[in-house]
């Protein structure tokens, strides 16, 4: 179905045969903008509920909802020769493989691309703004995209963000080779098209919670028992995380320990409305963790971080030096240029020789093609 909204003009696709007929316009184009739209802040198990693509002859949105079996899109987002084009693509990378196993190759994205030139604000709102003085409406950000049906206006929205992607890559691209810059953004985007959601669902919540590894053994054990009880309140009521309890609130609850609903209304940690909800089953679970044995307490795993000899500390100053002289001098923030742990990994190293940088496993081809050898004069320094 076509539409148009405030000047988008775009189509809706939701059946198969629709979707077909895409397929083959777009196996003729050399780029295409893609975006996503999901529900992650309605709830529990979150998804992609829109899929918007776009070139300079085709303007649509998908509903996976309507077509269960988006399978006709893989070998597009495969080709090596169609460049897919996306903004802040790490989520929208996992989003598409975790729901529809789709793997995408020939990946460009103009949000890192506008960190590797130096921009100040690199959301899709600033960057648009200042390449092209366009300002967008946001006021369906954070609306609720699994409803059905959407409202025009929704989808139009959703539509609108994905046709300045094309012009938007073609100018950043140009700018970047001027720069000599657009091959570090190649490989990095290469990186970035391999990252995949973390389906681990078995070890202890507490590994991705910050905050967990500064608890004692007991206090750890208290958020654990938290963190597993929200998740099933979740599950149940089909609502996000933080929408039952919040993170911060569960850390609260796990340090403070009140026993009793005196106390747990003295902490603070939950709302009168949270406390006539969940307060006694917090309670129960609290009170259930505290009596774990001090030998079954969980310890809070720590990588025991290598000595770091005199001389590497110094290796480590000077390679911080030159970085910090070359992030002003390219005006990027110089964990691209070097993270603290390349830093770190380099100074214990101490390659000698350019092809040793190839042995540091986290330092990538255009850091070695590009700064290998001041790297190397930088280390030598010590």
């Amino acid at each position: 179905m076509n539409a148009t909204n405030n000047g988008t003009s775009y189509n809706i696709i939701d059946s198969g045969s629709q979707l077909t007929q895409l397929v083959r316009k777009l196996e003729n184009e050399a780029a295409i903008a893609v975006d996503v739209e999901a529900d992650s802040m309605y709830h529990f198990k979150e998804k992609v509920c829109l899929i918007q693509m776009a070139t300079a002859n085709v303007n649509v949105v998908i509903d996976p909802f309507v077509i269960k079996d988006l399978s006709a899109l893989n070998p597009i987002f495969k080709r090596k020769d169609i460049q897919k084009i996306f903004h802040g693509a790490d989520y929208d990378v996992r989003s598409l493989y975790r729901d529809f196993t789709i793997s995408i190759n020939n990946l460009f994205d103009t949000e890192l691309a506008s960190r590797f030139l130096g921009f100040p604000g690199t959301g899709l709102e600033a960057v648009l703004k200042k390449k092209f003085a366009i300002t967008l409406d946001k006021k369906f950000q954070r609306k609720d995209w699994s409803k059905r049906p959407l409202p025009r206006e929704m989808i139009a929205y959703a539509a609108e963000d994905a046709r300045y992607l094309l012009p938007l890559a073609r100018d950043l691209k140009a700018e970047l080779k001027e720069k000599g810059r657009l091959s570090w953004v190649d490989e990095e985007c290469e990186i970035l098209s391999k990252v995949r959601p973390n389906t681990n669902d078995a070890q202890p919540l507490y590994l991705s919670f910050k905050g967990a590894g500064k608890l004692t053994p007991g206090s750890l054990a208290i958020l654990e028992a938290l963190l597993q009880y929200r998740r099933k309140i979740a599950r149940k009521k089909d609502r996000p995380l933080f929408r039952i309890i919040s993170s911060h609130s569960l850390l609260d609850l796990a340090e403070t320990k009140p026993t009793d609903l005196k106390q747990l209304e003295k902490s603070g940690a939950l709302s009168p409305k949270q406390i006539n909800m969940y307060g006694r089953q917090v309670l129960a679970v609290i009170n259930s963790a505290m009596q774990i044995p001090n030998k079954d307490l969980p310890v809070y795993p720590r990588r025991k971080a290598p000595r770091v000899p005199a001389a590497a500390a110094e290796r480590v100053k000077s390679l911080r030096k030159w970085r910090d002289r070359q992030s002003k001098k390219l005006s990027m923030d110089p964990s691209l240029i070097l993270t603290k742990s390349l830093i770190s990994a380099l100074a214990v190293e101490r390659p000698l020789k350019l092809s040793d940088l190839s042995r540091i496993k986290e330092i990538k081809k255009w850091q070695i093609r590009e700064f290998g050898k001041e790297i190397l004069e930088a280390l030598g320094r010590r």
